[in-house]
């Protein structure tokens, strides 16, 4: 019996050995390869910048080279497949946006689980949107809901399609306010400002970077932003919770995810390189220009942060009709 119960010690002793060996040889040769990192939009945006400025660190930091691919399609959808289907070695990365949360509301066959799927590396940016108007419309938060209470289910809104961001922030706003819109679906968010500056549309939520300048040149009102406090890119703009909707918040972000199974030593590689990057004073002063604020948090702070996320939206959809399909 001793004899039996010395060589399970062994052989337990003998593969924790071997498995911290694994893990310092990883931290060793790691990497060696190029590092693809995938994104879910077309060169050029926010999106873009921030996995190239990733890409970046990653190569300064380890001599060697990083590859950023440009996956646009469904919504993130093509992009964060690629990414499950690779290898979780953690030379395929995937740089997202909040709609990687969203997706799972308007589809009801997802080649991948949003939760299960992921390894969470970081969050990398949160950024508000801006409620804009015509400027013939509502010149407050305020009167937009005291005209659409007036005029229910008259109001018509734009986003960037059915289930996008834009579409349930701006849900979330109207089941606050206690109010019923009209909601108008286009391909992409550009269309939706357009058809907003010709009068087509009353109200849109709406990118702080794509509409300030419009703003600024008297083709939009600005009426609130979606965050907490007021945002350092529209100063003079308040949050809607202080314009007229108490507790009011929804935020955009970016964040940095690996596939599943990813060893957590290379987690904590990439996760060190990508944070020290967004740290960078003049990396913050980047974004922040745009209205984004860095949030550089921890892999176990984004994974629960996106659970929170998924549970928050799939209250809103639910609360605004909205099924997979």
């Amino acid at each position: 019996m001793k004899t039996r119960v010395l060589k399970r010690h062994c052989a337990a002793t003998i593969l924790a050995m071997a498995a911290a060996v694994a893990c310092a040889q990883a931290q060793e040769t790691y990497p060696v390869k190029p590092i693809r990192i995938v994104l879910p939009v077309a060169p050029g945006g926010g999106t873009d910048q921030l996995a190239r400025m990733i890409g970046q660190a990653f190569t300064e930091r380890w001599g060697r080279p990083s590859v950023v691919e440009n996956r646009p399609g469904a919504g993130t959808i093509i992009a964060s497949e690629v990414v499950t289907k690779s290898r979780a070695d953690g030379y395929t990365l995937l740089v997202t946006t909040s709609t990687h949360v969203l997706n799972q509301l308007v589809n009801k066959k997802m080649p991948y689980d949003t939760l299960r799927d992921f390894a969470p590396i970081t969050q990398c940016l949160s950024l508000p949107s801006l409620l804009v108007a015509h400027p013939s419309f509502a010149k407050s938060v305020k009167e937009v809901i005291a005209i659409a209470k007036a005029r229910p289910g008259e109001v018509l809104h734009g986003s960037a399609g059915k289930g996008s961001n834009p579409h349930l922030v701006m849900a979330l706003f109207a089941h606050m306010a206690q109010i019923k819109m009209i909601h108008v679906p286009y391909k992409s968010g550009p269309p939706a400002l357009i058809d907003l500056m010709a009068g087509h549309i009353a109200i849109t939520m709406s990118g702080i970077s794509s509409s300030v300048p419009l703003v600024r040149a008297g083709r939009l009102r600005a009426l609130g932003v979606t965050s907490r406090r007021r945002s350092p890119a529209a100063p003079d703009v308040p949050t809607i919770a202080e314009a007229g909707v108490p507790g009011y918040e929804a935020m955009q972000w970016y964040g940095l995810l690996a596939p599943a199974g990813v060893p957590r030593e290379i987690i904590a590689m990439l996760h060190k390189e990508t944070v020290a990057m967004l740290r960078v004073p003049a990396t913050a002063a980047r974004f922040g220009a745009d209205g984004s604020e860095v949030v550089a948090g921890t892999p176990e702070a984004f994974g629960e942060f996106i659970k929170t996320e998924s549970a928050k939206w799939a209250t809103v959809a639910k609360t605004a009709g909205l099924r997979p399909e």
